[in-house]
């Protein structure tokens, strides 16, 4: 099983070499910093919990993959879903980067970062007529169309806006991308997509259409893929699939490749960024498309942490049950998907004479309200503040006022300073749009 996807994993150290630049979470005169600043110092001021971005580390982020894959044609356009706040699409929009949305919000969200329209892909299963309509309206660069159904919709939506729609289709090319199931989407039995031997014909007859422009074909095979060869067996269909259509005198111009490029963390290392651009070359660049990869986790989830105080520690069979102020409302990933996060202490870890494992959890009444177990973090007291790492990706975006628990803040981080970029929304701000409005009576009079 792969390390990334692994349940009830003890810590480990990180290897004592490493190729990696710094960190941006390090630790000074006894305490965790982050950048510059001191994490403590933000808890402080914003009260725990609270999620914190690196923007040095977004920057370099996409600055490594961007220029990976650069000279292959490729361009970034960031998953929105991955992390929406609209400081961290600022950054991206700020170097030049794209967006890759799933709803009409994410588009709000993308135009409101200052991201122009051309730069901006609709992806999704479910789109609305009026999220089509939306998009249509500011003008977007493709909508990724994932079955015959939503090709009459966008087709039906752009005929009545007089408009022509830029539209690719999503292919299920049949592919396991060998993650947790629950983030694997291209394989045969998945919702996403347009079965792979459908798309001839299906293109075929859009492209006679004049509401629709077709411009190309879109993949996305997965979420936090470290093995990178199921990207190369996707890739390598794509290819040959655009090949068939074009000899079928049908034109196909862009060739978006999703995104699912997975992180490492302190058990194993991430995948290798340059034999990914290498797969890119081998299998699709040469095809004269213009070419997109779609990355969230791998831009954002390094550049975030969440931090969160310890409010009391009892001991359990074999380990010291350590309960947060955090919860699985506030990151769901272990809960939903098994997911582990490595863990860290804003102090410099103490001796532990009992030499137990701790086992994480958060205050919520489920027993999935669970963190996982760390042997390294030491003798755990109450009022202690520990750091999630890598948790930029699919943790505050996933976030929820779950047994009616304020949404957490999140803080951005740059260099010396530290700034609030959402303000913790607690339950005075829920029961705000929660007061009743008047009956309704539907019967009608016969």
């Amino acid at each position: 099983m792969l390390c990334a996807i692994m349940t009830d994993i003890i810590e480990i150290a990180p290897p004592a070499t490493t190729d990696r630049p710094p960190r941006w979470l390090a630790r000074r005169d006894g305490a965790l910093y982050g950048e510059s600043v001191a994490l403590s110092d933000i808890a402080r001021t914003v009260g725990t919990p609270f999620y914190c971005y690196s923007a040095s580390t977004l920057r370099q982020a996409y600055a490594e993959l961007s220029e990976a894959i650069a000279p292959l044609g490729a361009r970034v356009c960031f998953a929105v879903k991955a992390n929406g706040n609209l400081s961290v699409l600022k950054e991206f929009a700020q170097l030049g980067c794209g967006m890759d949305i799933v709803s009409g919000g994410e588009l709000t969200r993308a135009l409101a970062a200052g991201v122009p329209a051309s730069r901006i892909i609709f992806s999704g299963v479910g789109k609305t007529r009026a999220e089509i309509r939306q998009a249509l309206a500011a003008g977007l660069h493709q909508i990724n169309v994932e079955s015959p159904a939503e090709l009459e919709a966008v087709a039906s939506v752009a005929c009545e806006m007089g408009l022509r729609a830029p539209v690719a289709l999503r292919v299920n090319p049949d592919v396991d991308a060998m993650t947790h199931a629950k983030i694997t989407t291209a394989r045969k039995d998945s919702k996403f997509g347009i079965a792979i031997d459908d798309i001839p014909a299906l293109y075929a007859a859009a492209s006679s259409r004049a509401e629709l422009h077709m411009v190309g074909l879109a993949v996305h095979i997965g979420s936090q893929i470290l093995d990178l060869s199921p990207f190369r067996d996707a890739w390598t269909v794509m290819a040959e699939l655009v090949r068939d259509l074009r000899s079928r005198g049908l034109s196909v111009e862009r060739l978006d490749l999703g995104g699912g490029l997975g992180i490492g963390d302190d058990v194993c290392d991430g995948p290798d960024l340059a034999e990914y651009a290498a797969i890119i070359k081998q299998t699709v660049a040469g095809l004269g498309c213009a070419l997109n990869v779609e990355p969230g986790r791998w831009l954002v989830g390094r550049a975030g942490a969440l931090v969160t105080e310890v409010l009391y520690v009892k001991d359990g069979a074999g380990v010291s049950i350590v309960v947060l102020d955090a919860a699985m409302n506030d990151l769901m990933r272990p809960a939903l998907y098994d997911a582990r996060h490595p863990a860290l202490t804003v102090h410099d870890p103490r001796a532990d004479a009992d030499a137990r494992p701790s086992l994480l959890v958060g205050p919520i009444c489920e027993s999935s309200d669970v963190f996982g177990k760390y042997r390294t973090l030491g003798q755990i007291q109450s009022g202690d503040l520990v750091v999630f790492d890598n948790a930029g990706a699919y943790g505050a975006s996933m976030s929820s006022t779950y047994n009616s628990r304020d949404m957490v803040p999140e803080v951005l981080i740059d260099g010396e300073v530290f700034r609030l970029i959402r303000r913790r929304v607690d339950i005075s701000d829920v029961l705000a749009h929660e007061q009743a409005g008047p009956w309704q009576n539907t019967t009608q009079a016969g």
